[in-house]
Parts: structure tokens; sequence; C-alpha cells
């Protein structure tokens, strides 16, 4: 996984942020929950090689894109505004962070966490650092970000 201390400097105000929106969702669309969660790491990493001098100092990230179409259309934002895909690779990437929540909501599932309780709270959160965190390096990776041995 890349470094990139900027965007893991983000994590605890997205996080705080997000947390309304992917509670409320978590329990009738657990698989969006997460996965939107992708799509944002993978919108602040684009917008940190675009200018993060100034998207860097906005103080709501999360907010700013879900408001751009709602909560509910925040993947298509991000996809088409934020990343500009279109056709194939459109569908890919829809498919690679349906993939990637699915994967994840079962490990949740099989966590051995009772639902409601401190722990499986805690044991989200984590789950969606890491969304967010494979977010962003599955973009930089797009944009030609690799990592080197120095």
């Amino acid at each position: 996984m890349p470094e990139a201390p900027d965007l893991d400097e983000k994590w605890p105000l997205v996080a705080r942020s997000y947390m309304v929106d992917g509670v409320r969702e978590f329990g009738n669309y657990p698989t969006v929950a997460l996965g939107w969660m992708m799509y944002v790491g993978m919108a602040l990493a684009a917008l940190w090689d675009k200018d993060w001098a100034t998207y860097g100092q906005r103080p709501d990230l999360y907010a700013d894109l879900r408001d751009k179409r709602g909560y509910d259309a925040l993947d298509e934002y991000v996809r088409e505004e934020i990343l500009g895909l279109k056709g194939a690779d459109y569908d890919a990437l829809e498919r690679l962070v349906g993939e990637c929540a699915a994967r994840t909501h079962s490990r949740l599932l099989h966590s051995g966490c009772e639902p409601g309780t401190p722990a499986a709270f805690h044991t989200f959160v984590e789950a969606l650092h890491g969304l967010y965190t494979f977010g962003y390096a599955v973009q930089l990776k797009r944009m030609g970000y690799r990592m080197e041995k120095i």
C-alpha cells in the first residue's frame, strides 16, 4: 500500500463526517455504506493530485462530495465528475468497488462481533478505514503513482 500522509491525515475528519450516513445506511444497504467509502478515498486521491493546496484546506471533503448529487448518487458523481470515467472503465470500477464492499461485508458478518455493540461499531470503522485506504491506493495507481524502495 502506498504511503499518502496527506490523505491519511484527512481520515479522522472524513470518518467523523461519514458516520452519520454510513451507520444509517448500513442496516439496509451494507455494501453501499462500505463501498461509498472506497469511492471517497479515490476521489480524495484525485483531488490530491489535482490541487491539494486548495482541496486540502476544505473543512469537510466528504460533505463536499456527497452534497453534489446526494448520498445515493455519490458513486456516480465520483466516477463521472471526479475521475472522468466512461464506458468500460466506469463499469469496471463499479464492479471492483462492489466486489471489495461485498467481501468486506462478508468479513464483518463472520467477525464474531455482536451487532449493535461497541466492538461491532469499531470493527465497522476499521473496515471503512481499510476501504478508504484501498480506494486512494487504487486511484494513485490508476494515475501512475507507484511505490519505490529507497
